[in-house]
């Protein structure tokens, strides 16, 4: 069946998806305030640019672009993973609750904690992924293990948090605010070389499990009875996907501030393309998570809109095109 989706061979999609995100990130490179040509940022890259160039290009738009581009890897991975263990289409960590309980544990970590952002900023991940891992805690209680239960309830949850982010913002100073409100819209607050360095780990660490465990996903997305038979147990395989689902999620918006659908267009979009098996569309939704984030971004800047907005608006109609389609 997935052969007979590809009309190309898996390695030239794979190349495709490659070659246009890497198109993509030199045009970022390239755009700006200050123009670099190509041969401009060949040249900063080998060591032969101006001081100047050196700042706007490894300071400025270099940080920026690796952040975008695993801030959208990062949030796809989610995604997928978050719809293989609901068993649900419509499953994105902005959806259910989990960027909702990231951004209340950034916003206690800011409010009552005597910092600034800028000089403890790369603490923020961390109150985020507790904030994350925390809700999702909550979540699954309440669920009490039932899949079907969780999407509702993080709907729920993440009505309810958003409440509690608006209330606990009307206490704040008009400074702290400003950071909130900014963290909210989804305008990239962080792009300093330290969450470069926090997301690469975080993939580092990560992924590579993932990866090895593809086999484990699939399996996960049949009838538990056919699973439990087939040797997989399931409850502890679904907790620990469920916490590698959150920690992708919840480090990623702490830093890039709130982004939905992004986790629920990448995963439909690959297996559209390449079928549902994970060693298939979990590398090319990488890709195409990526390429759509980096995309948004390099439009926001131009029109200067925060680009979680950007997105939102584009995956909106997405969201409802496939809530139709599911009736």
């Amino acid at each position: 069946m997935d052969k007979e989706r590809r009309r190309f061979p898996y390695p030239l999609i794979l190349l495709i998806a490659a070659l246009l995100l890497l198109g993509t990130a030199l045009v970022s490179l390239m755009l700006g305030t200050e123009a670099l040509s190509f041969s401009r940022i060949f040249s900063v890259l080998t060591g032969q640019g101006t001081i100047l160039e050196n700042f706007i290009l490894f300071d400025l738009r270099l940080p920026r672009l690796l952040i975008v581009i695993l801030a959208g890897a990062a949030l796809v991975i989610s995604g997928s993973l978050l719809q293989t263990l609901l068993k649900n289409d419509l499953a994105d960590p902005g959806i259910i609750g989990i960027n909702s309980g990231a951004g209340v544990g950034v916003a206690i970590f800011f409010l009552f904690f005597a910092v600034q952002a800028e000089a403890f900023g790369y603490l923020v991940p961390l109150a985020g992924c507790l904030g994350g891992l925390f809700t999702a805690s909550l979540i699954i209680l309440v669920s009490k293990n039932r899949p079907e239960a969780l999407i509702l309830n993080g709907i729920g949850f993440s009505f309810a948090l958003s409440g509690l982010m608006v209330l606990l913002m009307s206490t704040a100073d008009q400074e702290k605010v400003d950071f909130l409100t900014k963290w909210l819209s989804g305008s990239i607050w962080g792009t300093d070389w330290v969450y470069v360095a926090i997301l690469a780990g975080m993939f580092v660490i990560l992924l590579p499990f993932v990866f090895y465990h593809m086999r484990t996903l699939d399996l996960l997305t049949l009838d538990e009875y056919t699973t439990i038979n087939l040797g997989i147990a399931v409850k502890p395989w679904r907790f620990i996907f469920m916490v590698i689902a959150v920690i992708f999620a919840a480090v990623t918006v702490s830093i890039t501030g709130t982004i939905t659908f992004l986790g629920l267009m990448g995963p439909h979009i690959a297996r559209s393309i390449v079928g549902p098996k994970h060693r298939y569309f979990l590398p090319l939704a990488i890709f195409i998570g990526a390429e759509l984030f980096l995309f948004a971004d390099i439009i926001a800047q131009r029109i200067h809109l925060p680009t979680g907005i950007l997105l939102s608006i584009i995956g909106s109609p997405y969201f409802i095109y496939l809530l139709l389609k599911k009736k």
